[in-house]
This record gives C-alpha cells, sequence and structure tokens, in this order.
C-alpha cells in the first residue's frame, strides 16, 4: 500500500554537517506524528528511487555545500524547478538526489509531490559536530515539515 507521506533523511553521521537530515527525521521521529513514514538514508540515488516510487508526498532533507550562508534552508518542490547543479557537487555518491530527481522525473515515476529542503552546510569533514546554524536550521525545517505534512500550505 503506497505511503502517504514519506520523509526522508539523508546524511553521513560521521561527517559533521552531511548529517543533519538524519538529525531532522530523529527530531520528528520522536514527534510521533500520525500516518508519516520515516526513513534514514545514504543518498545513494537508486535506493531512493525505490524508495519514493509508491509515495504520494515526499519530503526529503539533506545537506547542501553551494556557498551560500551556512544554515540557509533552500526548499525545492521538484514540479516546480529543477534542482540547482551547485547544490550537490561534493556529494560521495555518483548517483545521488538530483540524478535520482531528474532520472525519475523524465521515467514520469516522481511522487505527486516531491519537496526537498536542502540546509547549507559549513563543514564536512570527519566528525560528528553539527555547526550551530545548520542544527537551528534543522529544528526551523523539523518545524516546517511538521505544518506543511498536516497543511501542505507552507513555503519559505
Amino acid at each position: 500500500m503506497p505511503e502517504k507521506i514519506l520523509v526522508i533523511g539523508i546524511g553521513n553521521d560521521f561527517r559533521c554537517d552531511d548529517k543533519i537530515g538524519l538529525d531532522v527525521v530523529r527530531v520528528l521521529r520522536e514527534k510521533n506524528i500520525p500516518k508519516i513514514k520515516i526513513l534514514e538514508e545514504s543518498g545513494e540515488g537508486i535506493s531512493l528511487m525505490e524508495i519514493w516510487k509508491n509515495a504520494e508526498s515526499v519530503f526529503l532533507i539533506d545537506a547542501v555545500s553551494s556557498n551560500a550562508e551556512p544554515g540557509t534552508i533552500h526548499r525545492i518542490d521538484v514540479h516546480q524547478q529543477k534542482i540547482p547543479k551547485s547544490f550537490f557537487h561534493s556529494s560521495t555518491h555518483q548517483f545521488g538526489v538530483a540524478e535520482a530527481v531528474e532520472i525519475s522525473r523524465v521515467l514520469k515515476h516522481l511522487p505527486t509531490q516531491l519537496i526537498i529542503y536542502c540546509i547549507e552546510g559549513k563543514n564536512f569533514s570527519m566528525g560528528t559536530d553539527v555547526t550551530p546554524a545548520v542544527n537551528d536550521a534543522g529544528f526551523r525545517v523539523v518545524d516546517l515539515i511538521t505544518v506543511e505534512s498536516r497543511t501542505n500550505k507552507v513555503k519559505i
């Protein structure tokens, strides 16, 4: 049976700011929001395509590096805009989020709604500390997804 709302956190627990997507979904999981399935993923594109293929509405959270101010939140509705190529240039995956979205778009396999919350990171080195501005942005994204999953009316 298709999931109504799927929330996917992307990241690596041992690459500082890169773990923010995982941190966001862990906080959301504690909220026990009804009718939401929450997953933690590494960001490998083929897996993402398989995961979201039966979902109606998907929220994906990931850290990006586009030279914006750390903690900047970028909200991308993939049915309205393409993912800027600069967002995921530091990905450890050759086939990651951006590629999965574009291939799904071409194959007409995108979920009815796919919203990506990209949080601008600063430090992607080995470690577990998240930059304070990135951590604060993560909590803002928790609030945004909480409201948007219930009302579908929030935009930043």
